[in-house]
């Protein structure tokens, strides 16, 4: 008969030689990244707090419907145009290339793999990322400008959809990679087809993170001036809500015609169109977000 091991309990729970060390190297691991994110909190802080600061100044009601000065000497009355124009046109663009980028996303990930028609995909994906915005609004002035000899919004929509779409093909396939294929098997296993388990199954699980990447397209694109300058036309002082008829304004442009000013009336209305651009990418943001949370407690309801 063995005699039985004795095992010193204190030995489990003391800290092993070393541990010191390792809490020490912990320690200044999380003061970097703490030091790091108040870094990189600082601008955003100072950013968003001087244009808020200097937008609310003139920011109302009728600063959002009232329509362009014709002299921008004048202050006020409002920026409703390139309101209207910036929900146009990147609504517009937005539907043009998040439906595509998710379904290339899911090409790339789910169907075409490691395929050479996939990898050329995704590497052409990749190089739109880097692509100028001003090379972009460049392409769709030759392309369909001067072939259709109007300068509109659907031009406009174009030129800021082309910059989305890579980015949406790209977050999609990464976030479609992250499922856990336990979950297809699982799927398939209970017999369904390949087609189903992607609708009920993966594209549920990587919602959130597809949204995500939607919405930093859209930020994106709410935000280009470039390529605007060669295809929505010139300032216009009324609103105009056709998409392929008359040429048209957005809020970026607008902050890139008063910033340059030297009147204080059109630097305060390109504060106020500033503020105005950042909020209604903000409330995008939490509509989106607010949708991505009912759908998913419905699934897991």
């Amino acid at each position: 008969m063995t005699a039985p091991v004795v095992t010193d309990r204190r030995s489990l729970v003391a800290p092993r030689p070393g541990s010191r060390g390792r809490r020490a190297r912990n320690a200044v691991a999380t003061a970097l990244i703490a030091f790091a994110f108040l870094l990189a909190l600082v601008p955003l802080v100072f950013i968003v707090g001087y244009v808020v600061q200097r937008g609310s100044e003139i920011l109302s009601w009728s600063f959002l419907t009232q329509p362009l000065p014709f002299s921008e000497r004048i202050p006020g009355p409002g920026m409703g145009p390139a309101v209207a124009g910036t929900l146009l046109i990147t609504g517009s663009a937005a539907l043009m290339a998040i439906p595509l980028g998710i379904l290339g996303g899911i090409y790339l990930n789910e169907y075409g793999a490691k395929s050479p028609l996939a990898r050329v995909v995704r590497f052409l994906s990749e190089v739109m990322t880097g692509v100028p915005s001003i090379v972009m609004g460049l392409f769709i002035y030759t392309f369909v400008v001067l072939n259709t000899h109007e300068k509109n919004a659907f031009a406009g929509a174009l030129a800021l959809a082309c910059l989305m779409l890579p980015i949406v093909i790209r977050t999609t396939d990464q976030m479609l990679a992250l499922v856990p294929s336990e979950l297809r098997e699982g799927s398939y296993a209970l017999g369904s087809r390949r087609a189903r388990t992607i609708r009920s199954v993966v594209l549920p699980s990587a919602a959130p993170g597809i949204v995500s990447g939607a919405l930093l397209a859209v930020a994106r694109a709410a935000g280009e001036t470039a390529p605007l300058l060669f295809t929505i036309g010139l300032v216009e002082d009324h609103t105009n809500w056709s998409l392929f008829n008359g040429t048209n304004t957005a809020l970026s442009t607008q902050i890139f015609a008063n910033a340059r000013s030297l009147f204080p009336s059109a630097q305060d209305r390109a504060w106020g169109a500033a503020l105005t651009l950042i909020l209604i990418v903000f409330v995008f943001t939490i509509l989106a977000r607010l949708v991505t949370a009912f759908f998913g407690r419905r699934q897991t309801a």
